[in-house]
């Protein structure tokens, strides 16, 4: 998922497209030019939890792997839509916390989520299409959507309500183009987790305006504040909703690249057969995890121990609780709102208190080169002058950094 398309302006034109992994290279290409031996590279830009030493996956999904790997009986391709048993397995495992029963026709297998968003963009894609996406967000949304010739329209987060969507905003940004309304909760890049009012709210909104519900879930239960994670699926029968997610995030293994696209939708709007025929023919042109993986899929979601899941809550919690206190001893740096979930959260950069720094991109640069540590710049996600910090990562680093 750490591969969203951006335009900025650091050393190449402004109206140039460049991924969050690119912005992420240029700064490490700053470090290697002028590199002290001396200290080590603190890098609190990327969202991958593997490249840290306290975030691992369960011994449970490495075995669930390599037996269905042995096994010599997935080495052919899967259906389109993913392996049967697996489309199963995800759906029981989703329909845990909903009023309704997903089935296997719900659920098609993705290569990881960002693979889902690119599916959901090119399948409400049309001529005058305007699709609502949040600011700040996660800009690959933006790029799928310029390859689809969507526009794009911007509501934004409030960080002074622990970023919750601007409804005003989305009532005056959506019109008869409007094709979907983009949620991604628990928040990339904010940590906020999105309460079970405001989750209604914001389904009643896109019923009243006539569209329908991205949810991104790739951070699904990744939830350690006041607020629980509901999924967005709850309120399908009051708006349709597309949901997407991945193994990458709860299980902490986004190399497998496993991740889902799902109609949840009670009411049978995406049961018409124009557009399941539609969703069908689109996924006989891509190319799914491999097969294997797939037929792991029910093994990992059966065998998976809640104790797993509640190790890696209390470690993002603690280092949640860590990069906060530490932000509060650098007076260029303010938090908003402490973060309650996902890996990641925003700060907002006072210019006014730095000498020879232009903006939030000049800072990053500049602080890659000086002090070998890198966190990617607001303007990547969407918010110019302010800073995306990963918090899970080693605390010695949150400390050092």
């Amino acid at each position: 998922m750490e591969s969203g398309g951006v335009a900025v302006n650091h050393e190449f034109k402004a109206t140039s497209t460049i991924t969050i992994k690119g912005i992420l290279s240029l700064l490490m290409e700053s470090i290697d030019e002028n590199h002290d031996d001396s200290k080590r590279v603190i890098s609190l830009g990327m969202g991958d939890p593997t490249l840290t030493t306290c975030f691992h996956t369960t011994q449970v999904a490495e075995e669930a792997v390599a037996d269905t790997l042995l096994s010599h009986k997935f080495h052919g391709y899967a259906p389109t839509p993913g392996l049967l048993h697996a489309r199963n397995a995800i759906a029981e495992y989703l329909s845990r916390e909903l009023p309704y029963q997903l089935s296997s026709d719900d659920v098609f297998i993705t290569s990881g989520c960002t693979q889902a968003i690119d599916v959901s963009v090119a399948l409400l894609a049309r001529p005058g299409a305007n699709i609502l996406l949040p600011r700040p967000g996660f800009p690959i949304y933006e790029l799928c959507a310029a390859f689809r010739h969507v526009e794009v329209r911007h509501y934004n987060l409030l960080p002074e309500k622990g970023w919750e969507v601007d409804l005003d905003d989305i009532e005056a940004l959506a019109d008869q183009n409007t094709v979907a309304l983009v949620i991604i909760n628990p928040g990339n890049p904010c940590g906020n987790v999105y309460s079970y009012h405001h989750l209604e709210k914001i389904a009643e909104t896109a019923k009243r305006l006539g569209t329908i519900v991205i949810a991104d879930e790739v951070y699904g239960h990744l939830a350690f504040g006041a607020n629980p994670f509901v999924p967005m699926g709850v309120f399908g029968s009051i708006v349709p909703v597309l949901t997407l997610g991945s193994l990458s995030k709860r299980w902490i293994v986004p190399g497998w690249r496993l991740g889902w696209f799902v109609t949840s939708d009670p009411c049978g709007t995406f049961r018409k057969p124009k557009v399941v025929e539609r969703i069908k023919k689109y996924f006989d042109l891509l190319g799914g995890p491999a097969t294997f993986i797939q037929a792991a899929i029910p093994s990992i979601i059966l065998q998976t121990e809640e104790v797993f899941f509640k190790k890696t809550i209390e470690k993002l919690r603690h280092t949640a609780d860590i990069c906060c206190k530490e932000i509060e001893d650098i007076p260029c740096i303010f938090c908003p709102c402490k973060p309650e979930g996902s890996m990641a959260m925003m700060v907002k950069l006072n210019l006014s208190l730095l000498e020879d720094i232009s903006d939030d991109i000049d800072f990053c640069f500049k602080l890659a080169k000086e002090e070998s540590v890198i966190i990617l710049p607001g303007t990547a996600v969407g918010l110019k002058d302010w800073l995306r910090i990963t918090f899970a990562a080693d605390a010695s680093a949150l400390e050092e950094g």
